[in-house]
């Protein structure tokens, strides 16, 4: 019986070199003639390493674990579509892709190797393989604006038949699509879905067919079993079974730290900051603050604005914290920028910021963090109740300046009121300024009530 071996979105598990190493050794362990190693996209970045090294970290791990099949998620894009090819060129797995377009409308990377899918052998049995990747990439990723991503569910009909015109024993999809496996399942006879992009572990069935998702930064491998009877999965949990460390990875990946250059200490964070997905997602938190604190000193704004997304999951901040560190929250080579925004715009932001009108995580969470700024949301009214600026009320008519991540001018999924027309300053790379604002205060914030909810009092 073959087995497939799923890990999905590790992310920044690069930046702690001994868990990449123990991640590894796990995927070693279980492994074996009659397995393949298959990732769903967002394994090449963010995060320190992947932002110094441009992604190719990853190539150390690929190695490592013996890696089989990889599709792309909207991550892997995050240093340019060339840097993606570059990459694929290097990389020991197929990486497959079926609804991935270039700049030319030509099926992305088809010259360095990439295919729509692919049939594996293992032990008599073939499997065949197609990747997904979610059609709103171009506006989720900037690097990634000139590519095209097609209709996944039009392109994984069409991989399907292929393979089953191939006469494959099983299809399995690899997917970066999040929300839209259970529309996949529903619309192609596979076997498994193996999924990816929403951060919360899945494991269930859709219409006979099992839909997973390991988690995020390698917390979790999913194995898989394909028989007669159709597809189950066992998780393992890192650290939870006796596997060893791959020593190798680990050296490789300190030897990139090392080269890095970013193990300056800019401050002490006596309070740890936390930022597990339950803090940055559950309301106002110290990590919020002190990161839209730092944005609005930086330009001299009115107000500050992270959104919650943007906040990577991690140890907290404690102790020296060093660039590096500062790397890991806020992991994109992106600018810090002002966006002028009527307080009428500013208000519609504010709300925005509420669970139910962002189309991804959960209806109770928060997708905001402010500073210069006080609000409270009336969970009853689903509306704001009452905001001030600068300890005022704000006036629909007047324009504020706004401090931010350039992201969302892109975005369609996070504030989508602010736009590339109200861009009006740009102020530094996100995590030089977070560096600055460090050397010159510290690194401590507390939570002072600047985002009240029912859910947070």
């Amino acid at each position: 019986m073959p087995r497939l071996l799923h890990y999905s979105d590790i992310e920044n598990v690069y930046d702690d070199p001994e868990r990449a190493g123990r991640l590894a050794g796990l995927l070693s362990s279980l492994g074996g003639p009659d397995s393949l190693v298959v990732g769903s996209g967002d394994n090449t970045s963010p995060g320190v390493l992947a932002l110094v090294s441009k992604g190719r970290q990853a190539l150390d791990f690929f190695r490592a674990v013996g890696s089989d099949v990889e599709t792309f998620g909207n991550h892997d894009f995050d240093y340019g579509p060339d840097a993606t090819r570059r990459l694929v060129v290097d990389a020991p797995q197929t990486w497959v892709s079926a609804n991935v377009r270039d700049e030319e409308g030509e099926p992305f990377g088809s010259d360095e190797g990439v295919v729509p899918w692919t049939v594996e052998t293992v032990e008599g049995d073939d499997i065949g393989f197609f990747g997904l990747t979610d059609p709103a990439t171009d506006s989720l990723n900037p690097q990634a604006a000139e590519l095209t991503f097609t209709d996944p569910y039009e392109a994984a009909e069409r991989a399907v038949a292929d393979l089953r015109d191939e006469g494959v024993d099983y299809v399995v999809a690899v997917s970066h699509l999040g929300a839209g496996d259970g529309e996949l399942a529903e619309r192609v006879n596979v076997d498994a879905v193996l999924g990816g992009h929403v951060h919360s572990a899945r494991a269930e069935y859709v219409d006979d067919t099992l839909l997973l998702r390991p988690g995020v930064n390698g917390r979790t491998v999913l194995e898989v079993t394909l028989d007669g009877d159709g597809a189950r999965a066992q998780r393992h949990r890192l650290g939870e079974r006796d596997a060893p460390v791959d020593g190798a990875l680990v050296a490789a990946l300190r030897s990139r730290l090392a080269e890095s250059g970013l193990d300056s200490v800019v401050g002490e964070a006596e309070t740890p900051m936390r930022r597990s997905e339950g803090v940055v997602f559950g309301g106002e938190c110290a990590v919020g603050n002190f990161v839209a604190d730092a944005y609005r000193w930086a330009a001299d704004a009115d107000v500050g604005l992270q959104n919650s997304g943007g906040i990577r999951n991690g140890p907290p901040l404690s102790g020296e914290v060093t660039v590096a560190d500062l790397v890991s929250v806020v992991p994109f080579a992106e600018p810090v920028v002002v966006a002028e925004l009527t307080g009428e715009e500013l208000l519609t932001a504010f709300r925005q910021a509420a669970g139910g009108a962002v189309d991804f995580g959960e209806p109770h969470w928060w997708h905001g963090h402010v500073s210069g700024a006080t609000l409270r949301w009336d969970d009853d009214r689903n509306d704001l109740d009452g905001v001030r600026v600068g300890g005022d009320p704000v006036d629909p008519d007047r324009l504020y300046r706004v401090a931010t991540a350039e992201y969302l001018l892109h975005s369609d999924h996070e504030f989508p009121v602010i736009e590339q027309r109200h861009r009006a300053g740009e102020y530094g790379i996100q995590h030089e300024i977070l560096a600055e604002y460090a050397r010159e205060f510290g690194v401590s914030a507390s939570v002072d009530g600047r985002i009240r909810r029912p859910t947070s009092e």
